[in-house]
């Protein structure tokens, strides 16, 4: 293939469905089965010898295949001749789900950064309100802890009385 792939090998394939009647034809032939050309023409506003010659383009490019029976030839859908159109066009879905992929990807991401910034946020909160709760607790046991400084200074000066009265105990 060339530099084009897999749109090379569809090219004609395409072509030969750009044209109306030929679709026609082949969904003809895929909704009712195979068929004869004089079958056909009856189903399609096309004389039989387009209709011939429209088939002709279609066995070209592996899309209807043919029997001959008597004097007759029957056609039917060849769907071989859809492979390449198939894999041409899957390459498309095949580009859609990669970025399906990759959109689900960052998403995820995005949402870790996020959940991970609303966690150390609520550490944050959780450590102010510790230190409000331990501030205000801190507030509550001022006065004992004032008690205990005027204690501790008591021992150092003495027992109340003792300043009061010195020399007796």
């Amino acid at each position: 293939m060339g530099t084009y792939g897999l749109v090379e090998a569809a090219g004609p394939v395409l072509d030969a469905l750009g044209d109306p009647t030929r679709r026609a034809i082949l969904e003809t032939l895929r909704r009712g089965g195979p068929s004869s050309v004089s079958a056909l023409a009856e189903r399609i506003p096309v004389s039989r010898p387009a209709i011939s010659q429209h088939l002709k383009v279609l066995g070209a490019v592996g899309l209807v295949d043919h029997e001959s029976r008597g004097t007759r030839n029957i056609y039917r859908v060849d769907r071989t001749g859809l492979d390449e159109l198939r894999d041409w066009l899957d390459q498309f879905w095949s580009d859609a789900l990669d970025a399906y992929a990759d959109h689900i990807r960052r998403t995820e991401v995005e949402h870790a950064d996020v959940r991970r910034a609303e966690a150390e946020h609520a550490d944050v909160r959780h450590a102010e309100r510790t230190d409000e709760r331990g501030s205000e607790a801190g507030q509550a046991d001022e006065p004992a802890g004032e008690h205990r400084r005027m204690d501790e200074r008591r021992g150092e000066a003495g027992h109340a009385d003792d300043v009061l009265r010195p020399g007796k105990r």
